[in-house]
């Protein structure tokens, strides 16, 4: 399967003119050479794939990686030099998205005027964008896993609990069933405090006849989950529940148009069509949804922007959502993956109302 990653990207170089590429993303490289410690660099060349990191992770990196040949380095920047003047390389790419300015910087310092740096985005990132096989299985146990986790904590969702207790909670039940910690900061939303898109959990208690937004997901063997719900406690107020029906209709909206070819950003535009058909175009601000892989959000994104068509293996979220200042939200949010005649949910929670109490 490596072998195969490292095909890919020799094409990438013959593609950008390109003597070799500076791979330095923590998710690209357990990709594309299997390290999965924080501190490494990947050197791809047309006959050679060599892996640097620092002593800290010289015997990680032997049990790891097996591709190429493996290097070590004290300082980064002159170890990634001198393998790109050993190989004679004159025009080198590297991940601008991760790269900070002044690592940057200081390559081009310690390489000097007759190295060129080129920056490569969506190049690199798309590569990953198309998931095999076994990555679409790893992804699937993510999200099943995540869920059990949710429905041991649904006997906590009551009036009367903090939203923090919620997410230490769901926290710790994802992790005690087996995986590796949390995707991301979890959201926990109630009431009002439900239009907040990045609602962290706060001290607020949940109140009867209110809904409550969870946005939850965990990492297992390296690869993430992401879900949301929306749940009722009790009854709710008639525009809210109007607003869920809304945003349940959009996402089925956007699920049954997903297919090979289909541009991502009319996906988007389907969603938010039955949005603003209902009155709310001003109330659901972000992209309907996100790559998920190795990292939460990575390629492709569905928004208005987006240049890019559903392709078979892709894998992304479907997230529409609407809130309204002051008193409260509704996002919905499925994992799926594009199959030769549309797509497949890798989240398993219903996604219609469920009201508790």
């Amino acid at each position: 399967m490596l072998d195969n990653r490292a095909s890919v990207l020799r094409a990438l170089l013959l593609e950008q003119h390109l003597d070799a590429l500076l791979v330095t993303r923590p998710a690209s490289l357990r990709y594309f050479s299997g390290f999965t410690g924080t501190d490494g660099a990947l050197i791809v060349t047309p006959q050679e794939m060599i892996f640097l990191t620092d002593s800290r992770y010289t015997v990680q990196a032997g049990e790891e990686v097996t591709v190429g040949q493996r290097r070590e380095y004290s300082v980064q920047t002159e170890g990634v030099v001198a393998v790109l003047e050993d190989f004679a390389v004159r025009k080198v790419g590297y991940e601008a998205e991760h790269l900070t300015c002044a690592a940057l910087e200081r390559l081009r310092t310690r390489s000097g005027q007759e190295m060129t740096w080129v920056g490569l985005d969506r190049p690199v990132s798309g590569l990953r964008g198309i998931k095999d096989s076994s990555e679409i299985v790893a992804l699937e146990n993510a999200a099943h896993m995540a869920a059990a986790a949710f429905d041991e904590i649904v006997p906590l969702l009551r009036p009367g609990i903090a939203e923090r207790e919620i997410a230490l909670s769901l926290e710790f039940a994802m992790r005690r069933l087996g995986g590796d910690e949390k995707s991301f900061d979890l959201i926990v939303a109630s009431g009002e405090r439900g239009a907040l898109p990045h609602g962290a959990a706060s001290d607020r208690i949940l109140r009867a006849n209110e809904f409550v937004t969870i946005d939850f997901g965990l990492r297992l063997h390296g690869y993430c989950s992401d879900e949301t719900v929306t749940i009722a406690l009790g009854e709710i107020d008639a525009e809210l529940e109007r607003v869920y029906d809304t945003v349940y209709q959009a996402q089925q909206d956007a699920l049954a148009a997903i297919r090979p070819g289909v541009p991502l950003k009319e996906i988007d535009a389907l969603a938010r069509n039955t949005i603003a058909a209902a009155g709310y175009a001003s109330f659901f601000g972000h992209g309907l949804g996100h790559g998920v892989g190795l990292e939460v959000h990575e390629y492709p994104t569905l928004s208005p922007r987006s240049v890019d068509t559903a392709q078979v293996g892709m894998v992304f979220t479907v997230e529409p959502g609407i809130y309204l200042p002051g008193k409260g939200g509704v996002r919905l949010e499925d994992m799926v993956v594009v199959t030769n005649d549309g797509c497949r949910k890798l989240t398993r929670i219903p996604k219609k109302l469920r009201r508790l109490g």
